[in-house]
């Protein structure tokens, strides 16, 4: 009886432990599987977060770089903008000074120009005086002209001297004493003498003269002598000899030597504030 019931509870029993037995592998098994899939996602996302870490790292190196390119750029736009502010003051203070210096250059050509205008109408003035007074001689003997901001009064040797003399006729001491006359009156003007021969040489012989340079030096030297004898203060009046090398025709023809031979008297008014102007330049 009592074998009857052990076999059975025992067979009840072993069949319970291994129905016990058996539900608790199904579990294990798929505790194991769910613990690989988890090592699996571990794995995966221990990667991934190594992924990140390197970008992260990767982006905090770009950051800092950018950062540093930032202040650089930032230290040359500061260096850039001082040193425009720098040029700007010194262009400005460059273009100050130079329209300073404009404006006084244009003051002095003012000045000039003034000046020079008043020398033209004392010229033109100066011309017309000197036509005035010697009127009554011919044109062929006597010319009054204007060259070159000067009066020149161009006097043939028919009206002063003879043939080969030094000594004035009659004619040309009235024509200079005139002349004489009206530069008194005029002391801000010098006075040259210039003498011209023509290419015919002086004779031999020729008292005091060897040559052409000769004669023309001692025919303005006699005409100097003249003017200043007449009233014309000796320091505005320079005699010089120009030969035969200022011919007014070169032509060897009688005509165009008795046009050559000639004194001409050039008449400039002092330039001396003019000078003056150009020396402070």
């Amino acid at each position: 009886m009592k074998k009857r019931f052990i076999a059975p509870v025992l067979s009840a029993t072993i069949a319970l432990g291994l129905l016990g037995s058996c539900v608790s592998s199904k579990k294990y098994e798929a505790a194991l599987a769910e613990n690989r899939s988890l090592v699996v996602l571990q794995d995966e996302l221990s990667k991934q977060k190594a992924e990140l870490e390197r970008e992260r790292a990767a982006l905090q190196q770009d950051k800092e770089r950018l950062n540093k390119e930032k202040a650089e750029l930032a230290e040359e736009k500061a260096s850039t903008e001082a040193s425009l502010r720098t040029n700007l003051s010194s262009k400005s203070q460059q273009v100050d000074k130079l329209s300073a210096d404009l404006q006084a250059r244009e003051a002095r050509l003012k000045e000039m120009q003034r000046i020079l205008d008043e020398k033209d109408r004392a010229v033109n003035n100066l011309r017309k005086v000197v036509s005035n007074a010697l009127l009554g001689f011919k044109a062929s003997d006597l010319t009054v002209d204007v060259r070159n901001g000067k009066v020149y009064v161009s006097l043939s040797n028919q009206l002063l001297f003879k043939s080969g003399s030094t000594k004035v006729d009659a004619a040309g001491q009235e024509a200079l004493k005139k002349l004489a006359s009206v530069l008194q009156n005029q002391p801000d003007v010098n006075v040259v003498v210039e003498g011209h021969t023509d290419d015919v040489p002086v004779a031999k012989g020729t008292l005091g003269m060897q040559d052409n340079w000769d004669l023309s030096v001692l025919r303005a030297t006699e005409i100097t002598r003249i003017l200043t004898e007449a009233g014309v203060a000796p320091g505005r009046v320079t005699p010089s000899g120009r030969s035969k090398y200022v011919p007014v025709d070169p032509a060897t023809t009688a005509e165009a030597r008795q046009k050559n031979r000639r004194t001409e008297i050039i008449l400039t008014p002092k330039l001396d504030e003019l000078f003056q102007i150009l020396e402070k330049n």
